[in-house]
């Protein structure tokens, strides 16, 4: 028991005095603490607010249900469901319920911007769906939206994903959804990393620019806690199948403790969220603006680098991906390699760039000042080769001026 209290005292010390710059996570107020560790975190509930299998839920189905509701009024959809416990267990209810075994789906692909579980090692392969890529021009850093049109009236998929892991730019659904209704395919926008971004009105309106169905996580750029939700403005017989997916299909009780910090989230962003999702963009771009000016080789110069939470940096020539993500870990700096758009051989475990996501340190209350010191410190240790250890020490030191969240209720 001591070794294990030990290393958790050892990994909490650790991360808070780290930046953390990975593009998939973020941390929960205090207040969404306080209602998450609570004893809804024993119980069990199976089946939908008052439709339930298990007795002593009266209370948790009204908070369920206003948290559904108020997700419903907040993103003007006919339906949500909150039950799925990650954005995987979101897409993959979404996808078993719009098409089966052998049906035609076209995705991003890894190299532009694809979730694991939109190809074939994750939930569609799962599903033994027949996974087919959009083609991606490195140049706009998006969808080849001529050859979108004409892959989508070739292969008449059953749904096509967009979203995704990477993605710097809007993509055309508007445009999309015209050839999309020509070949009855649905549109599912997986929005888990740009979901708070939305929901501020900072990124693009998938529904409103007609998307069907919107799957998300709901822990990164929506500072909330782990788990997923699904959201649409779909016919009844969808929602109802879509539903029965998520139970008994794919899970059983969805982890209550989520629910209540999930409603409180929404509520402090529906206060927060504007100043939050302008000044997490804002960082984004002075972030890659620095890291292009200290000599770094950031992808979308010519369209501004993002306008998303993330930026990608190709770092082949410093070592690659792994390389470089392992050696700024011992400096406390914690991001994550990734697929380049246009690698010619994917290799997702030596890959040639970098993802970083500045959502959790804006969370912290840093802006342009402190984003350029990010800077510096990166390329002190990447460019100028300075010892990591040298460099930690700089960053615990600067850490410690941002350790209380903003942009949060007070607990």
């Amino acid at each position: 028991m001591k070794k294990l209290l030990s290393l958790f005292k050892k990994h909490q010390e650790w991360r808070g005095n780290c930046i953390n710059l990975i593009a998939s996570e973020n941390v929960m107020s205090p207040l969404a603490e306080r209602v998450y560790l609570s004893d809804l975190m024993h119980r069990y509930a199976e089946g939908l607010p008052f439709k339930r299998y298990y007795q002593g839920l009266k209370y948790f189905d009204e908070i369920e249900n206003r948290t559904i509701e108020k997700f419903k009024s907040h993103f003007k959809a006919n339906f949500v469901d909150v039950r799925p416990i990650s954005g995987t267990i979101s897409n993959l209810a979404t996808f078993s319920t719009l098409a089966k075994k052998g049906d035609k789906i076209l995705t991003l692909g890894f190299q532009g911007g694809s979730h694991v579980s939109h190809e074939i090692p994750g939930a569609a392969g799962l599903l033994g769906l027949k996974v087919f890529h959009f083609d991606f021009n490195e140049k706009i850093l998006n969808i080849d939206l001529e050859k979108a049109k004409k892959k989508i009236l070739k292969i008449k998929p059953k749904f096509i994903v967009l979203g995704g892991s990477v993605i710097l730019f809007p993509q055309p659904v508007k445009e999309l959804k015209r050839i999309c209704q020509k070949t009855k395919t649905k549109i599912i926008y997986d929005a888990a990393h740009v979901f708070g971004l939305i929901c501020a009105g900072f990124f693009q309106n998938p529904l409103k620019e007609g998307a069907d169905i919107i799957t998300s996580s709901t822990h990164k750029t929506f500072p909330g806690p782990q788990g997923g939700i699904i959201l649409g403005n779909i016919e009844k017989d969808l929602q109802k199948k879509i539903q029965k997916k998520v139970f008994p299909g794919v899970l059983s009780n969805h982890h209550l403790h989520r629910i209540p910090a999930l409603y409180l989230t929404l509520l402090e962003m529906k206060k927060f969220g504007k100043s939050y999702a302008r000044q997490v963009i804002k960082n984004a771009k002075s972030l890659a603006k620095e890291l292009y000016n200290l000599s770094f080789n950031v992808l979308g110069k010519e369209k501004g680098f993002t306008q998303s939470h993330q930026i990608v940096v190709d770092v082949r020539e410093n070592g690659g991906g792994d390389f470089v993500a392992k050696l700024l870990e011992k400096a406390n700096i914690i991001l994550n390699k990734n697929v380049l758009p246009g690698e010619e051989k994917i290799d997702v475990i030596h890959p040639a760039g970098l993802r970083i996501g500045v959502q959790e340190m804006t969370r912290f209350g840093m802006k342009g000042k402190e984003i350029k010191q990010i800077a510096k410190f990166m390329k002190e240790v990447i460019l100028d080769k300075k010892s990591p250890e040298k460099i930690k020490r700089k960053v615990i030191k600067f850490r410690k001026s941002f350790k209380k969240l903003k942009y949060c209720f007070k607990a």
